[in-house]
């Protein structure tokens, strides 16, 4: 049976011991970072390995494939994609950024499926707000909500279109965090009408896609006593009902400094609250043998969320023309400078 978490290892290759783990646990999910991205071969050795042992030929192999800041395949091996906050500031029209999105996010889609990814962490859908920490930034499509839904939309599109599942992040929105969720769980104050008007807007928008992440992040108007990961109140009447999100929601990192207690504890609380899977991503394998051994059998109603999801991989992917793309875009963005 699978279990309810995905995992990271350690390195470009799975040690004895990782693979007797995996064997044991059967995680869901597997997530690589750069510690684990070489070369092309070498990514699809380790993604068909991991299948292999978990005896599933469509596990999910995920990633955080943005571009900008956070790209973990990149030169000399990959090209370097442009943050989302480029491409509106481009002197086009919205249509035309949207379109230029899409394609940047379907060649890395191309690049990603080609090695066994089949699940980028992208589109990023928070609101930035004044006050908010830069761990955000320009990894964020624009400071408008709307603008947000209709970029991230078009990203989310682009992966579909190369194969490979987007996952919305970081629902119900990291915009407003005035602290980095790596080192600190963020507290946001503002109100609900206000998170209604602008943070929730991107993730209702798209509340069709087929995976969301969750914020480690307190919004005081909601739950003052934990993050939303952790939080029944925010999972169930704001993901679940406010923003009306169905389909897979995952956690973020349960070993970010944002989440307190033992990663027992951390795992035990977010699956109370109503998250379907664990993340755990930095390979340590006694904090992932916590994450497992409480980690329920995925089930029921998460089952079918992540049958439903991992459908969209059979979606007819319409042909490309990468080196126009390619050209596309590159054209399209050196012309702004």
């Amino acid at each position: 049976m699978t279990k309810a978490f995905i995992c990271g290892v350690g390195g470009l290759a799975l040690t004895d011991e990782e693979r007797v783990f995996l064997r044991e646990t059967s995680p869901w999910g597997l997530i690589l970072f750069k510690r684990n991205v070489d070369t092309p071969q070498q990514i699809t050795a380790l993604t068909n390995e991991f299948r292999e042992i978990v005896c599933r030929a469509d596990a999910p192999v995920l990633v955080d494939q943005e571009g900008g800041r956070v790209q973990r395949l990149g030169p000399p091996v990959w090209p370097k994609y442009a943050p989302a906050a480029r491409f509106n500031a481009l002197s086009v029209s919205p249509e035309r950024k949207a379109e230029l999105v899409r394609l940047s996010a379907q060649l890395m889609g191309h690049d990603l499926r080609a090695c066994g990814i089949n699940v980028d962490c992208l589109p990023v859908l928070d609101v930035p707000a004044p006050g908010g920490h830069n761990v955000i930034g320009d990894r964020a499509y624009a400071e408008d909500p709307e603008r947000v839904a209709l970029l991230g939309g078009a990203a989310a599109e682009g992966l579909l279109r190369s194969g490979v599942l987007p996952v919305m992040k970081h629902v119900p929105g990291h915009g407003r965090a005035g602290a980095d969720s790596h080192l600190e769980l963020p507290r946001v104050e503002a109100s609900f009408a206000e998170l209604e008007r602008a943070d929730f807007v991107p993730f209702r928008k798209l509340a069709h896609l087929p995976m969301a992440m969750t914020a480690h992040v307190v919004y005081a108007a909601i739950d003052p006593s934990g993050p939303a990961t952790t939080s029944k109140k925010v999972v169930q009447e704001v993901i679940r009902q406010a923003i009306g999100f169905d389909g897979l929601l995952m956690s973020d990192d349960v070993s970010m400094k944002a989440l307190s207690g033992s990663f027992t504890q951390r795992t035990q609380a977010l699956f109370a609250a109503g998250v379907d899977v664990a993340l755990h991503c930095n390979g340590h394998l006694e904090e992932a043998r916590e994450v497992a051994a409480v980690s329920p059998q995925l089930d029921g109603k998460a089952a079918e969320r992540a049958a439903k999801a991992l459908s969209r991989l059979n979606e007819t992917c319409p042909p490309l023309d990468l080196v126009d793309a390619r050209a596309e875009v590159h054209s399209a963005l050196a012309m702004a400078g």
